[in-house]
């Protein structure tokens, strides 16, 4: 059986989700954009050259039918080469006031829901292998905004732990994590010159990421296909996390 070219991307509808869709569809992937809407790519006009190598998919990241019926709507047509697990929230509260709703909420939707979308992926992979790229944080270690940072730590050991499981289903999983990018998620900080200020002092690279450079870190993992290369976390954040 031909390996697929097809790539489910969780939380595909925009932010870096957006920018890997449309960075693998460049590079001639068929890619399904999994997302709670269900239309597709929806914060940039999308180039007509890779229009129609982008699949809507409707996604909800914390339920498991509809992630095991939307990675087998990806899977339909030529079977699955992998998954890009970025759908997640943040936000950040102090400790003290936080409920246990809220530390379980960052928990299901960042940690469980990216384990379900890999177990759900699996069936789709062990056949004749694939790649399995989970989106954390360089937040992973950190000392900062305790859910957001333990629902990414688990990212990384659920990264570890199914790159070992699976590494004889010839399945490679790797953890992408971003540092301080320039997201709707974020758009209010970026407006706030102290913070700007505080990206340029603390970033030693001096300014903030794009998306589009998270996108063409995971899609050279996929068009690469380094199979000596699993269970590793690859930080994109301009070496903050090792410069403060």
């Amino acid at each position: 059986m031909r390996q697929s070219n097809t790539v489910a991307v969780t939380g595909a509808s925009r932010g870096i989700g957006s920018a890997v869709a449309r960075e693998l569809a460049g590079r001639g992937f068929r890619v399904a954009c999994l997302s709670r809407k269900g239309k597709g790519v929806e914060d940039v006009e999308i180039d007509a050259a890779i229009k129609d190598r982008l699949i809507a998919i409707p996604f909800d990241a914390t339920d498991e039918g509809s992630i095991r019926e939307a990675l087998g709507a990806a899977a339909a047509s030529d079977g699955l080469l992998g998954i890009v697990n970025n759908a997640g929230i943040h936000w950040t509260k102090p400790a003290a006031e936080m409920s246990a709703a809220d530390f379980q909420e960052m928990m299901r939707v960042n940690a469980l829901g990216t384990f379900l979308a890999c177990r759900e992926a699996y069936p789709h992979l062990k056949e004749n292998g694939g790649i399995i790229v989970n989106i954390g944080s360089y937040y992973d270690r950190l000392g900062d905004s305790v859910a957001y940072a333990a629902s990414k730590a688990a990212v990384g050991a659920i990264t570890r732990c199914l790159a070992i499981e699976w590494a004889r289903d010839n399945i490679r999983v790797h953890n992408v994590a971003p540092g301080f990018v320039a997201t709707d998620m974020n758009r209010a900080f970026r407006k706030d010159d102290r913070f700007m200020a505080y990206v340029q002092q603390a970033v030693p690279v001096g300014k903030l990421g794009q998306p589009e450079e998270v996108a063409r870190v995971v899609a050279a993992i996929f068009s690469e296909r380094i199979d000596f290369l699993t269970g590793e976390t690859i930080y994109v954040d301009g070496g903050h996390g090792i410069g403060l």
